[in-house]
């Protein structure tokens, strides 16, 4: 190792540190708490009779989710898959001759040569492509319903966290579900759930050892110069 390079890597150091800190993902944080059901403005006051109804004794009534803070299951079912090919060839080829001109029945000559001239060109190009890109995730959450809409759909949302040994997951989703979509077990498939955003994230040993090392993220980053 050269002087100069040895240079180079000590001032970079610095650099690579405050760079390597930058691209080190965050930690996730609770952000969907459980929304808790609407009490009502008045305590209902006591008549003597065994059903109140300002105490919303449903006993007939759907079970399915309706109210804000009912309780509601989504499985999740997201399977997606996208390819994507492309392929171009161009070939371009040109040719032109031009004779020396006649002169007394003679053919034009210089230097004892002929004047005949030629031009030709010659062009190609070739260009192919592939992409392709899979994911899948299964399994089921329970939230709860934060906000009903004008129009009787839920806005649903609610998070997961697991801690398993020296790890923890987290699987986090919101949306709006019709109550129509509901099934008769209070479960809804997360293909049903509209402005969907579903999150499924890990921190802890076995996330750090599946991440590249902040030098390595750096030389592959926008900041390499080189």
């Amino acid at each position: 190792m050269n002087r100069s390079f040895a240079r180079f890597l000590v001032s970079a150091l610095p650099l690579l540190a405050l760079g390597g800190c930058a691209m080190v993902p965050p930690t996730p944080k609770p952000m969907y708490t459980a929304t808790l059901p609407v009490e009502p403005a008045a305590q209902p006051q006591a008549t003597g009779s065994i059903y109140a109804d300002q105490q919303s004794m449903e006993l007939f009534a759907d079970p399915r989710a309706h109210r804000i803070g009912d309780i509601l299951t989504i499985t999740l079912v997201e399977s997606t898959q996208a390819s994507k090919k492309a392929a171009t060839s161009t070939n371009k080829k040109n040719g032109n001759t031009i004779s020396s001109p006649t002169l007394l029945g003679q053919g034009l000559k210089i230097g004892g040569k002929s004047a005949d001239s030629s031009l030709s060109s010659n062009n190609a190009f070739a260009g192919d492509g592939t992409s392709s890109q899979s994911n899948q995730l299964t399994g089921e959450i329970t939230v709860t319903v934060a906000q009903r809409l004008s129009n009787g759909a839920l806005v649903v949302r609610g998070e997961k966290w697991l801690t398993i040994n020296q790890g923890e997951e987290l699987v986090r989703i919101s949306g709006i579900v019709r109550p129509q979509d509901i099934g008769n077990d209070n479960v809804v498939a997360s293909s049903r759930v509209a402005d969907a955003r579903i999150e499924y994230v890990g921190k802890g040993t076995l996330a750090d050892a599946n991440t590249r090392g902040w030098l390595s993220r750096f030389f592959d980053s926008k900041w390499m110069p080189f």
